[in-house]
């Protein structure tokens, strides 16, 4: 059958190395996923058509085996009659029957052993799926993960930021150069007041000489 043959192809597929070798993981990834998903429900179709084939010909072999139970009631209702010629032509009915109803078992058994490989094979077809969904949501986060890391250098990389950071740089120098001179400021006016206290002292010094001079004077003097 095309299904098992598909299938089968599906799961002996190397999910990894495929990914490996594939230009665009992602993209492979996801058409995979969709195959195996298209023939996992065709598995489910055909496993349901296989179902109905079956209980039709259970159905079937049941009819004959009642056709086979009344020919043999005919037949022996005819040797009771004495008409040994409708006899045997009733076992004659029921042998035909009995080959057909024989018939039937060997495509039951077909039946039923191909409906135990699909359903194996679906079993395993939805493990390799749940496998590949596994790794579409690993890959899914790494993509985002890239994706906000690109957004992130986008971002830091933006002429606005460049702008900011460069008014930022402006606005910083005027700060310090402001500080500068404040600073200037406070050093010129403490030199200004030490030099004003020491002439101040010299003065007093002056002073206090010239007025011990003046007391000598007066006293020679007198």
């Amino acid at each position: 059958m095309d299904i098992i043959n598909r299938v089968t192809d599906l799961i002996q597929a190397n999910l990894v190395s495929a990914l490996d070798k594939a230009e665009d993981p992602e993209k492979l990834l996801n058409l995979l996923i969709q195959q195996m998903q298209q023939t996992l429900d065709e598995c489910r179709s055909t496993a349901a058509v296989i179902l109905c084939e079956e209980k039709a010909l259970k159905r079937e072999q049941a009819q004959k085996q009642v056709s086979i139970d009344s020919w043999q009631t005919k037949a022996e209702l005819a040797v009771a009659k004495g008409r040994d010629d409708l006899a045997t032509a009733a076992l004659k009915e029921k042998q035909h029957v009995s080959d057909e109803l024989a018939a039937i078992e060997p495509e039951l058994v077909k039946l039923a052993d191909s409906l135990k490989k699909l359903q194996d094979d679906a079993q395993r077809l939805q493990s390799k799926l749940t496998e590949a969904k596994a790794k579409q949501a690993s890959l899914q986060k790494v993509h985002n993960l890239l994706d906000a890391r690109m957004r992130v250098n986008h971002q830091l990389n933006s002429e606005k930021i460049a702008d900011a950071l460069s008014r930022f740089d402006v606005i910083e120098r005027r700060v310090e150069s402001i500080e500068s001179q404040v600073d200037a400021y406070d050093m010129t006016k403490t030199q200004s007041s030490t030099a004003e206290q020491i002439d101040a002292l010299v003065k007093d010094e002056a002073i206090e000489q010239e007025f011990a001079a003046l007391k000598v004077k007066m006293k020679q003097t007198a």
